[in-house]
């Protein structure tokens, strides 16, 4: 299988205040002659008092009664969120400050956060959690003080069309929610997604807004951010946690798909690689466009790991459990090579007028020696099967392999 080719575009700049390292390198004389006079008329007898102290703690004072730090009315909002969790009582206060400011699409939202301090990895990690802030484009500006900080988050589009792009999405998620029961478990809704997704989204490096949910459920063409952000919206309407996973695919340099916790239980999930786009056949045909591969709905680590490296930067969840290995649930799986077992499942699937015909393999050694006897002779001998049954003179298919998942897919033709 050939992966294809996937680009995050991130950029930001960082801004650092030269006022407050001027006044902080100073000398006690230097600091007397400029900037007590200036501090006495704005500041009066809360410098004074403080005359006494080391310059630094009083240009700071300075900057705190400068720093107008509004009220944070958002604190209940953030508490279950992954990457909210990963952060220290300091940035989770930055944390806030940033969500509150994005909501109300301020130009300059004030942190508590300096000098040697990561409001912009705060950010970033605010935009994982948060899929429905589509208007964030994660551009950024920055003008660091010794112990605040103005932030300047770039936005992608106006509060009018924010509002009537919100509208839209509502829209499009209440038209994809309507489509499951509301008795469904939480695997059946998380599939449902899945599927949902990758029926409906293409995949497009160069399509608009494609780092967020507007792309994918409104325009219908993202790359992989926009597909598990929308997967992490449609799902969070549903009920079910579903955590934004960073890090890197195949040669290619970022990527990000998701991890859901299904009944209590965590599992890996990349929905643009349910998409094989891809795909080549062993034969060279043209591949149905309507094929999904379920390898990355509800896996383990190990599997996602074939072809994906996490970031290290945090620990996200164990997901070591296979129980909702969809080959297994669906009898598509095989633990040794059997050819009558084989040929007898083909034969059902071409009586049961299906499609497809899909046999996943446990381990290399399984899917090596199967492949060989099902690509010679036993493809051959259903062909046969499928030619009599339905009263053709020949029996065309198309098979594609897939090594890295030990599994080999074939596609049958009726005409």
């Amino acid at each position: 299988m050939e992966n294809r080719r996937r680009r995050r575009k991130r950029g930001r700049s960082r801004t650092v205040g030269c006022l407050c390292a001027i006044l902080i390198t100073a000398g006690l004389g230097a600091f007397a002659a400029y900037a007590l006079p200036w501090a006495y008329a704005q500041f009066g007898d809360a410098v004074k008092k403080a005359a006494g102290e080391a310059v630094e703690e009083t240009v700071n004072m300075a900057f705190r009664r400068g720093a107008d730090f509004p009220e944070i009315t958002v604190t209940a909002e953030a508490a279950g969120d992954f990457y909210y969790q990963q952060l220290t009582d300091m940035e989770k206060t930055v944390y806030l400050e940033l969500l509150q400011g994005v909501q109300n699409m301020q130009e300059t939202i004030l942190l508590h956060a300096g000098r040697g301090d990561s409001p912009e990895k705060v950010y970033e990690y605010l935009l994982y959690d948060r899929p429905e802030l589509f208007w964030c484009n994660g551009n950024l500006k920055m003008t660091v003080y010794e112990d605040y900080t103005e932030f300047h988050p770039g936005y992608a589009c106006t509060s009018e069309v924010r509002e009537e792009r919100r509208r839209q999405i509502e829209q499009e998620a209440a038209d994809c929610i309507s489509g499951i029961s509301a008795e469904a478990s939480d695997y059946e809704k998380i599939k449902y997604v899945y599927e949902y997704i990758v029926r409906t989204v293409d995949y497009d490096e160069d399509a608009p807004d494609n780092q967020n949910i507007y792309s994918a459920l409104v325009g219908k063409s993202s790359v992989c951010a926009g597909y598990s952000r929308a997967a992490q919206y449609l799902l969070r309407e549903l009920g079910i946690e579903c955590i934004y996973v960073v890090g890197t695919a195949g040669a290619q340099n970022a990527h990000a798909w998701n991890i859901v916790n299904c009944s209590g239980a965590y599992y890996q999930m990349d929905v643009t690689f349910g998409d094989p786009v891809f795909l080549s056949s062993g034969a060279g045909e043209q591949l149905p466009e309507n094929i999904i591969y379920y390898d990355y709905l509800c896996c383990t680590d190990a599997d996602i790991l074939t072809d994906h490296v996490p970031s290290s930067e945090v620990s996200y969840p164990v997901c070591d459990s296979d129980d909702l290995n969809y080959y297994k649930m669906n009898g598509m799986y095989y633990e040794s090579f059997d050819p009558q077992i084989l040929l007898g499942d083909m034969n059902d699937s071409i009586l049961a007028g299906e499609e497809m015909f899909v046999c996943k393999f446990s381990d290399p050694q399984v899917y090596a020696q199967s492949r060989e006897e099902l690509v010679s002779g036993l493809f051959p001998k259903a062909a046969r099967s499928l030619a009599s049954a339905y009263g053709l003179e020949s029996a065309k298919y198309t098979y594609v392999e897939d090594e890295t998942h030990n599994k080999i897919i074939v596609l049958w033709n009726y005409e």
